[in-house]
């Protein structure tokens, strides 16, 4: 039978382990899917570890809300899919019962989206939550013009290289903020304007000479905290500030700096048939290009699913870690 990744309680990675499960049958309107490759998001180390702001339901949780493979079984009611076509997956709000830490999973046809020509499944797999939500968060929220300036904080994260990325694709300039002046030269190498290392300089100071004493026009912020209002003094008088992850589970500081304030959820865009097709074709225009390339940070194996959460937790990568099936 299939292997399913479950968790009975949370806590440390070693919550993990494998089982097997029969095989689903697609239903009406759904499509069963062989996964190749599985991308690893802090969302999926937040539920393990208990810390995620949705509930989760336990026993036998699951987790991955991305991967992407081949179509293995088709239901009645589905059309533009056949057996053997390469896809992505784009979204699975039931990770907890439905992740993709498995070696099949049944979904929702729109849930699917085809695999770009040329792209192999580790960087496929590495490529729509991080891609999606920088594009949602400053496009499709922020209105992200050719020119302005963008402070993107934990970026070397997934979503943080491909916020880079995404900057360079539309004409704006992205400046890279990392704790660890050892990541400069990799995000130099995927595209940041430059780089702002927090071990070694003041973020708001640096941002604000970059900007010759203007400010940024919109920040990227992964982390929240009680350094979001220190953070949010780097920008311009009426910038937009967008919030998407929360790697600092303590409270955050609310900003008095006048701008936009944004609280990004991917779901909201992922879930919405007309802007998935949007981004689809910004990911695909860009894949085209070589503006947009997915950073591979290391590979395990489904089997390592422990090793791939210690390693996120250590917090040495710089862009996106895969597991493959």
């Amino acid at each position: 039978m299939p292997r399913v990744v479950v968790f009975d309680e949370t806590g440390a990675p070693e919550v993990l382990h494998s089982v097997d499960e029969p095989l689903g049958e697609p239903g009406a309107g759904e499509v069963r899917v062989k996964l190749e490759a599985i991308g690893v998001n802090r969302l999926d180390q937040m539920q393990r570890a208990g810390l995620s702001p949705r509930p989760i339901r336990l026993p036998h949780a699951r987790l991955g809300v991305e991967g992407t493979g081949t179509v293995d079984a088709v239901g009645v009611d589905v059309a533009g899919l056949a057996i053997g076509d390469a896809v992505i997956l784009t979204a699975v709000p039931d990770m907890d019962t439905n992740g993709t830490y498995a070696e099949y999973v049944v979904v929702p046809a729109a849930r699917l989206i085809a695999r770009p020509s040329g792209i192999d499944a580790v960087p496929a797999a590495a490529l729509w939550v991080a891609y999606a939500t920088a594009y949602g968060a400053l496009v499709e929220k922020a209105g992200m013009r050719p020119g302005d300036t963008v402070l993107i904080t934990a970026a070397s994260s997934g979503v943080g290289v491909a916020a880079i990325q995404v900057a360079n694709q539309i004409g704006a300039v992205p400046v890279a903020v990392t704790r660890s002046s050892t990541k400069r030269d990799a995000l130099l190498g995927a595209g940041a304007a430059t780089v702002i290392a927090s071990d070694r300089e003041n973020t708001v100071e640096t941002a604000r000479a970059f900007t010759g004493g203007v400010g940024v026009d919109i920040i990227l912020d992964s982390v929240i905290g009680p350094g979001l209002a220190e953070l949010a003094t780097a920008a311009r008088f009426g910038a937009s500030l967008i919030t998407v992850g929360w790697l600092d589970p303590r409270p955050a500081s609310f900003p008095m700096t006048p701008l936009t304030i944004y609280r990004y959820m991917s779901f909201e865009h992922v879930l919405d048939p007309v802007v998935v097709r949007r981004i689809a074709a910004f990911v695909g225009a860009g894949l085209a290009s070589g503006v947009l390339s997915p950073v591979i940070d290391r590979v395990y194996s489904l089997d390592e699913v422990v090793a791939a959460h210690h390693h996120l937790e250590q917090g040495p990568q710089c862009g996106k870690v895969v597991l493959t099936v």
